[in-house]
């Protein structure tokens, strides 16, 4: 595990393998509640990649895992998610990479693609065609409060929405800062410009992900995008082999 210490303060953990791997640099980002580990290590993306050859280089995003975790929604959001990937990139000196990003991990890719040249190819899954709406505003959607108030209810039988329900469950399951996340539900959203997104795109999204509907539409919002539809919904298609042999094959 190393480390980057962002401009504001916050500590950033993030691991690296293969560093004398050929071609760009792969580098992960995770989604809400998971961690570098949880979602590329153990379900055996860093391996395929690294099967593939390729240098890899994940972030626990601020948060979450080994980085800090503040409690003030100033301190989060992901355009400060986005300029932490920007930094580890410039720490290691990195001149042209390609980035993978799942669920809150793929808007934050999106953000860094939409304005840095360095990203040679990008994948995103785990999210849809409501990304084209909300990139276009800073004010987060209403369900972000109740889970923000979910993730802070000291008894969770208190908590009306299902959803919300089930992402606090999450969130324990991970052991994670539930009063962060709180204050990342209740920071800014990023404003993303889709459409500078010039580095070659694919949206990787699971038949039955209700988080991920009309990805077309998505697609069709960054220019030259395609999709690629996998058997399973939010949690399980990443537990799809098919998912890490497309990422490797998009990106060879």
């Amino acid at each position: 595990m190393l480390r980057y210490t962002a401009p504001d303060g916050v500590q950033i953990a993030y691991y690296e393998w293969n560093t004398a791997g050929s071609g760009p640099p792969v580098v992960l980002q995770h989604g809400f509640a998971g961690t570098a580990t949880s979602n590329w290590l153990t379900l055996g993306f860093v391996d395929a990649l690294v099967g593939a050859g390729r240098r890899v280089i994940a972030l626990d995003a601020r948060g979450h895992g080994q980085s800090d975790k503040p409690h003030d929604p100033a301190l989060h959001g992901e355009d400060a998610m986005a300029r932490d990937v920007m930094g580890v990139v410039d720490q290691l000196g990195i001149t042209s990479y390609d980035l993978v990003g799942y669920s809150m991990g793929a808007i934050i890719a999106a953000a860094v693609a939409a304005q840095d040249a360095r990203v040679r190819r990008l994948v995103i899954g785990g999210v849809g065609g409501y990304l084209v709406a909300r990139a276009r505003s800073t004010t987060r959607v209403a369900f972000n409060a109740a889970l923000a108030d979910a993730l802070d209810a000291d008894d969770p039988s208190t908590i009306a929405d299902e959803v919300a329900v089930r992402l606090r469950a999450f969130a324990e399951f991970m052991q994670c800062d539930r009063r962060a996340l709180a204050a990342l539900a209740r920071s800014p959203c990023a404003r993303i410009a889709l459409d500078r997104i010039a580095a070659p795109t694919l949206l990787v999204v699971g038949d039955a992900d209700e988080l991920a509907i009309q990805p077309e539409l998505l697609a069709q919002a960054i220019p030259g995008a395609r999709v690629e539809l996998l058997a399973g919904d939010h949690l399980t298609v990443l537990r799809n082999a098919g998912y890490a042999a497309a990422l490797v094959a998009f990106l060879s």
